[in-house]
């Protein structure tokens, strides 16, 4: 059953944590500002934000204790990540799901953070939200207007229309489907098979992005979600953005477009690329878990609210 969190209102007060790697914690305090002057909202930062355990940040048992702490304390209204990079896959069988379930609120990130947003929907059905973070994008000098625009789909229900007034969109597949959405990083998805929080497709549109992954990376992202069932069990794939993708290790290459229409272009069901969605600017945020449809014909991606 999907749960969508209760809106965001002006003097609500969301929690920071860092599931994943450390922080930088000039521009993640660089951040605060905007949460406070233009949004409106209080904030508590995690005990263990500014923890250091190697490349996490902090323990397992650290992490899980914040993220657990923010569902539970009634006075936290939403749960904001302060970056990603990695750690998010080994805290996963260690979460109370049901202190999730019981007390859903408002989660959101990205990039390693996909984990969490997979675990999260499928043992709840908690609505989460694929958005810019604290430190790794609020807090830097170029964010920009429309990723902070953004924000404000937490504080009132508003559905995501997504044209080519955004930006261009390129058809690999014809079709139009309307599902759930599910997804984000594609090397986290592809980190989940396996496992017991493999990413089900099945009836739903696919969302792939990521960042620093050469064509031949990708390529073998793809293959496997292809050979896992996938692609196939999805409805229509949605291609955000994969930036950082020029080859260093090798001068042979095939380009990212020859990727996409290898695996792509002869689907029956709508696969659509060229999505600001990802490790980019403008970032466009997009709730995870509710309804959307993906049309060829329109160029489009409409998503349902993901608050109440």
């Amino acid at each position: 059953m999907m749960i969508r969190p209760k809106r965001l209102q002006k003097g609500d007060t969301v929690g920071v944590v860092a599931p994943a790697s450390p922080p930088d914690l000039k521009h993640l305090h660089q951040a605060i500002p905007f949460l406070n002057q233009q949004l409106g909202l209080q904030v508590k930062i995690g005990a263990h934000v500014s923890s250091k355990y190697g490349y996490l940040a902090g323990k397992e048992q650290e992490r899980i204790e914040d993220l657990h702490h923010m569902f539970l304390d009634p006075e936290i209204d939403g749960i904001i990540c302060a970056g990603g990079g990695y750690g998010t896959g080994r805290l996963v069988t260690e979460i109370d799901y049901s202190i999730i379930k019981e007390n859903p609120k408002v989660f959101w990130g990205y990039s390693d953070i996909t984990f969490l947003h997979t675990a999260i929907r499928q043992q709840t059905g908690l609505v989460t939200f694929h958005g810019p973070m604290l430190s790794s994008d609020v807090g830097i000098e170029n964010f920009d207007e429309v990723s902070k625009s953004m924000f404000q789909q937490l504080f009132k229900p508003t559905a995501i229309h997504y044209t080519e007034v955004k930006s261009p969109l390129h058809i690999h597949a014809e079709g139009e489907a309307t599902g759930e959405v599910v997804g984000g990083n594609l090397s986290l998805l592809v980190n989940s098979i396996g496992t017991p929080f493999e990413i089900d497709t099945k009836g739903k549109l696919l969302l792939v992005e990521d960042v620093g992954e050469e064509p031949y990376r990708i390529d073998s992202f793809f293959n496997q979600l292809k050979m896992a069932g996938k692609f196939n069990e999805a409805i229509g794939i949605i291609i955000g953005d994969f930036s950082q993708t020029t080859p260093v290790k090798t001068k042979e290459t095939l380009s990212l477009s020859q990727v996409f229409d290898h695996y792509f272009t002869s689907m029956n069901k709508p696969v659509l690329s060229g999505f600001k969605i990802g490790h980019c600017l403008p970032h466009y945020a997009v709730p995870l878990g509710t309804m959307a449809t993906l049309s060829s014909t329109k160029k489009s991606l409409v998503v349902d609210a993901g608050v109440n």
